[in-house]
């Protein structure tokens, strides 16, 4: 089984794109979407081509905003939204399948925002997300994926010392909520299989040609509960994938 998570920055702008072409190609078994900026039918109707999927998208209550979306082959034993917190709970950032052997979780977390106005509120809500993972565990695996808005490490990230505690997603507080994931039982999958390698992001500003140049963040995460590690076989950044500000990463299962 093949699972892709992408921040799509867009759902509506994509499908303009090569996003039908992409998906053809990378013939995920599940794809989540991050980002989706539309309503839930405005979801429908952009993907109402796509056959061979099962289509589940969680919408925030401002339009054209955040939102996320799964497409799965398989169709689930259960599909939920959100945490059921209702400070949380606005803005279409988790969706949730339910499988025989796992749960498939998408999550779009909050950006703390250039001016780092959301810190506070980013702080509360990494921490309820974990909460909010650990009760699912209870029952079975989680699988996790999505845009976490965090660089964990420095070799996360192409410049490290010029952001570290000075810019939205590298701040000490959101890898402290990182940190929090990794030690609370959830594993860095690419990281797992690929400790040492530098250079492989996810994300690029639009700005001064940062991804032609590979200035890049990795902030796009496959996290799964350890006891559901040895199901998971590779973990990918698929970079060469473009359409959006963000490229799809990966993982594939046994």
């Amino acid at each position: 089984m093949k699972i892709i998570s992408w921040n799509v920055n867009g759902i509506r702008a994509v499908a303009q794109k090569n996003f039908f072409n992409d998906l053809r190609l990378m013939n995920p078994d599940i794809l989540c979407l991050q980002e989706t900026k539309a309503q839930d039918d405005q979801v429908a109707e952009t993907l109402a081509g796509i056959n061979d999927y099962h289509i589940y998208s969680n919408s925030a209550e401002k339009k054209g905003y955040s939102g996320t979306a799964i497409l799965s082959k398989t169709e689930p034993i259960a599909v939920t939204r959100d945490m059921g917190i209702d400070d949380h709970d606005q803005e279409g950032r988790i969706l949730c399948l339910e499988y025989e052997k796992f749960y498939m979780v998408t999550v779009y977390v909050p950006n703390s925002g250039s001016e780092l106005k959301r810190l506070d509120y980013r702080q509360d809500w990494d921490k309820a997300f974990f909460d909010y993972l650990k009760n699912l565990e209870k029952t079975k695996p989680v699988v996790v994926c999505g845009d976490f808005n965090v660089a964990h490490k420095a070799v996360d990230l192409a410049r490290p010392k010029q952001n570290y505690n000075k810019s939205a997603g590298y701040m000490q507080e959101e890898i402290d909520g990182m940190d929090r994931f990794t030690q609370g039982g959830l594993t860095d999958t690419f990281r797992h299989f690929y400790p040492d390698v530098t250079d492989k992001y996810s994300w690029w500003s639009y700005r001064a040609g940062a991804r032609g140049k590979n200035i890049g963040w990795r902030i796009d995460y496959f996290l799964v509960s350890e006891s559901f590690l040895p199901e998971v076989k590779d973990a990918f950044i698929l970079d060469q994938v473009m359409g959006s500000d963000h490229c799809p990463v990966g993982i594939e299962l046994v």
